[in-house]
């Protein structure tokens, strides 16, 4: 039987890959943030990125450089990628909201909604069941929430002020913005030539209830990769998955 939202779904992707990654030096002294590889996998994060994409009905994919713009084109240009990818430039730093609307600008299908994601981002998790979730709610733009895990350990009390357990590394109890997003064709138009789209287009859009928020179902994994203790903790936890 044939589903009748697939037709709705993005085929198109943008990933932002133009940040300096200063917090994980020295591992992007000499490569942009996304060609970082994550331990025991020998493959880089946007490696990853373009492999979860594929399976998730994506054919085309604008990558958005910056950076050592020529490391990251050059291994894209050698590797056997699954999905049709088109890389593009930013000669100055335009800003997140910026270099969307750059990237944006040449998808091939600009009358078609498409995803987004941030070039540190590592997750799995159903792109077709955020899609159907942004169509169903009539936004223009949906982002993917996150509760990422605290550095800390945290404690539980009893009503008394007993202590009754301790937790290793809990999950937040607040949603975070996971760097994944889908978005409508009159989304880019939208979004600022300079500067942050997170303080410009997101709130208009909250403020016309056009903006949607999309939890990240429980256990299916995410880790934004910042530091050099994120790559440890990636493998360590990629390696529980048994991945």
């Amino acid at each position: 039987m044939t589903d009748p939202t697939a037709d709705l779904r993005p085929v198109q992707a943008v990933i932002l890959a133009g940040g300096q990654g200063s917090r994980l030096r020295p591992y992007t002294d000499d490569r942009p943030k996304p060609m970082v590889e994550i331990p025991g996998t020998g493959t880089p994060i946007i490696g990853h990125q373009l492999a979860w994409l594929a399976e998730e009905g994506v054919t085309d994919v604008v990558v958005s450089c910056g950076h050592l713009a020529d490391v990251l084109k050059d291994w894209l240009d050698s590797a056997d990628l699954p999905v049709s990818v088109t890389t593009v430039v930013e000669e100055e730093p335009l800003g997140r909201g910026g270099g969307l609307r750059f990237a944006a600008a040449h998808l091939p299908r600009p009358d078609r909604p498409w995803y987004a994601t941030n070039g540190d981002i590592w997750t799995r998790f159903s792109l077709r069941e955020m899609a159907d979730f942004h169509t169903e709610r009539d936004a223009v733009a949906t982002l993917a929430l996150a509760r990422p895990r605290i550095p800390w350990g945290a404690v539980r009390t009893d009503g008394f002020g007993h202590i009754t357990d301790f937790i290793e590394s809990p999950p937040s109890t607040f949603e975070i913005n996971a760097g994944v997003y889908v978005f409508s064709p009159e989304f880019a138009a939208m979004l600022p030539a300079r500067g942050d789209h997170e303080r410009t287009t997101f709130p208009h859009l909250a403020r016309a209830r056009r903006l949607a928020g999309f939890s990240i179902p429980h256990g299916a994994y995410w880790r934004a990769i910042d530091t050099a203790k994120d790559l440890t903790e990636a493998a360590k936890e990629l390696a529980a998955l048994g991945r």
